[in-house]
């Protein structure tokens, strides 16, 4: 939901009670998060956006894009989800920005791409 943040006090100098300067807007909601899972497949969501454009969100990923230590790119699968931002993201194998992956020809991997908001799976080699 949609929640504005009070700062500071909520009175003013004189006494009286601060108040909004507006109501709340259905615009400002959002969309449900979509948690991009590791799987056997791959799985993309094209949703519309403000303004008629598109954003591709990843539903479902198997392939990593890995920036290697000598500067080459290479594309590898994804065996595992070793660190996600909390232990529950880990545990249901869901992939976010600083997620730390196992891959199936390059070790670690960082991922440094938001799936969510990019389309695809790039990252950097760690180890």
């Amino acid at each position: 939901m949609y929640h504005e943040v009070r700062k500071g006090t909520v009175y003013r100098g004189t006494g009286a009670k601060k108040v909004p300067n507006r109501d709340k807007v259905k615009v400002h909601i959002g969309r449900a998060r979509i948690f991009t899972k590791l799987d056997n497949k791959e799985e993309r969501k094209v949703i519309r956006t403000k303004g008629g454009g598109k954003k591709v969100k990843v539903k479902s990923a198997l392939y990593i894009n890995v920036a290697l230590k000598d500067g080459k790119v290479a594309k590898t699968y994804i065996t595992r989800v070793l660190q996600s931002n909390n232990p529950n993201e880990t545990r249901a194998n869901i992939i976010t920005k600083g997620t730390i992956v196992e891959t199936k020809d390059y070790g670690k991997v960082l991922v440094t791409s938001r799936p969510n908001q990019h389309g695809v799976i790039n990252g950097r080699q760690i180890e």
